[in-house]
């Protein structure tokens, strides 16, 4: 089926309430991220999106785009995939752990179920073979019809997208030492092909005998001499590539934001899938109006005016972690909630981050207190405060509790998603501010005015503090899943991060400019009173 209309229209279908303006910050993405890329038999790429649990097929000359396996289907979280020759489709499933088939005519199964982190896949005369993203992960040959595996090499420092060279070897990345190693099928010692690289994270054979890898880190594209090691920068694209995939002699490169590029020229690229967002997150403004968008692995300023700029990536030094919520703290830093259950304090600029408290489970939504931190605690229903270097439980017993805001006479506020309602805390109780709510979660508050995002009622809705009138800002958003429904929830990947549960944010800057993220289609939309 075509990929739904929310990530390939141009214009905003939702509805801003009466008073409101409604515009996009950012493009809307037409993929979920991009991840793992193979050129199938009818000449399509086909790509393996992790944060869209999807995998979706584009025709390299009009860029249309078909969803092959939905959310919600059989594949979860996809990160690389391959095809044999009858046209089955296997793909590693990296937050579950295995590597699944799905067949021409859409029946599913599980081929292999015990392979933590697993990520590259590649299929060569007959043998299906897979690795492991983790250090001293394995490399195996995987038996289709479900039986034991046979371990070709143990102690990979992670290995990524791979495949087998014309000498018959398995070229792969070692991300974890910076290099790219080869190895006979049958197993033995793997060699060096090249070193110091830019963090290699895919392998693939142009044509002509040479590799092509991109660099997750450096963004750049290599050509690679497999003989010598010999390298050249084909193309320096931008830190979050991913993959490479051929068709008819052209080379196209995925990027983890849903982009994909194809290098028509050594230095010279084209878009085939612009770039978007992959989730997004939490978001914050600080005193300058600068927005922080929180993307997961990723994070990004947003000005207005101007393209989105990188802050941080899982790859940049000093990065926290899989940023979920984030608040403003200071000039160029930011409180964040990661998917390791961590707290920090993060200065993007000076490449640091603190943790201030860790170990919590499925962390949410954080507010800055003039004394403090607040943050609520999803997997135990509690909400704690960071006060001069102690954490506090300030309330327990809530339904799944998502957003946290915080007032101007220091009341916390915090979204039962559960429960379809907003509560004060006041003295250690619970008192209802808001109910009849969908599936609230990401608050902010501005100006007396407390601001709900609800993507399980796909809207956007606002609240009087002192009054208790409400009011719809706007309708028909493009937050959540279809209908509402909450997105499949993706666990973790091995030492990197833990469980991706998607946040639905909103943040208002000090003009009143109400942001929101529209996670259903990979872009931050932007509210102002008319």
């Amino acid at each position: 089926m075509l990929e739904a209309a929310g990530r390939n229209a141009n214009a905003i279908t939702a509805k801003p309430g009466e008073g409101w303006g409604l515009h996009r910050m950012t493009p809307a993405s037409r993929l979920n991220g991009a991840n793992g890329i193979r050129a199938g038999g009818d000449g399509r790429i086909y790509v393996a999106q992790v944060a869209g649990s999807k995998v979706s097929a584009i025709d390299v000359d009009s860029g249309a785009i078909e969803t092959i396996s939905a959310n919600g289907g059989g594949i979860v979280g996809p990160d690389d995939l391959a095809f044999d020759e009858a046209g089955n489709l296997y793909c590693t499933e990296i937050t579950e752990g295995r590597v699944s088939m799905m067949t021409p005519s859409g029946q599913y199964r599980v081929i292999h179920g015990d392979m933590p982190v697993a990520n590259p896949i590649t299929y060569h005369q007959g043998r299906l073979i897979a690795g492991e993203l983790r250090i001293g992960g394995r490399i195996m040959e995987l038996d289709r019809d479900g039986g034991a595996p046979r371990v070709i090499f143990e102690g990979v420092p992670m290995a990524n997208a791979f495949e087998v060279g014309p000498d018959g070897k398995l070229y792969f990345p070692a991300q974890g030492a910076n290099e790219i190693w080869r190895i006979g099928l049958d197993g033995g010692e793997p060699e060096v092909v090249a070193r110091d690289l830019g963090v290699p994270d895919s392998v693939k054979f142009h044509p002509d005998g040479s590799i092509i890898s991109t660099q997750v880190y450096s963004g750049q594209v290599l050509k690679i001499d497999p003989r010598t090691g010999t390298k050249t920068v084909l193309a320096d694209i931008g830190p979050g590539l991913d993959n490479v995939a051929f068709v008819n002699g052209r080379t196209f490169v995925s990027h983890i934001n849903g982009s994909i590029t194809e290098i028509t020229a050594p230095g010279q690229t084209r878009p085939l899938v612009e770039k978007g967002l992959q989730w997004p997150l939490g978001l914050a403004v600080d005193a300058n109006g600068h927005v922080l968008v929180a993307d997961g692995g990723f994070t990004y300023l947003l000005r207005t005016g101007e393209p989105l700029q990188l802050a941080g990536m899982l790859f940049s030094p000093g990065f926290p972690g899989w940023v979920r919520d984030v608040a403003a703290s200071g000039p160029d830093e930011w409180i964040v909630t990661t998917a390791n259950g961590d707290v920090a304090r993060w200065n993007p600029a000076a490449a640091t981050s603190e943790v201030l408290t860790s170990g919590h489970d499925l962390l949410m939504g954080v507010a800055v207190t003039p004394g403090g931190v607040v943050f609520a605690e999803f997997g135990t229903g509690k909400v704690h405060a960071i006060e001069g270097g102690n954490v506090a439980e300030l309330a327990s017993g809530l339904d799944r509790p998502m957003g946290v805001a915080v007032s101007g006479d220091s009341t916390v506020y915090v979204a039962e998603s559960g429960a379809g309602r907003v509560v004060k805390l006041v003295g250690g109780r619970k008192e209802v501010v808001l109910d009849g709510l969908a599936r609230p979660e990401g608050l902010a508050i501005a100006g007396g005015t407390l601001f709900v995002a609800d993507p399980g009622g796909n809207a956007l809705v606002a609240s009087d503090l002192a009054g208790g009138a409400r009011e719809v800002v706007a309708s028909d958003l493009p937050m959540g899943g279809p209908g509402g429904l909450q997105p499949v929830q993706l666990g973790g990947v091995g030492d990197m991060c833990g469980p991706m549960n998607t946040f639905t944010g909103v943040a208002v800057a000090p003009d009143g400019t109400v942001y929101l993220s529209a996670d259903a289609e990979g872009s931050v939309l932007a509210l102002r009173r008319l």
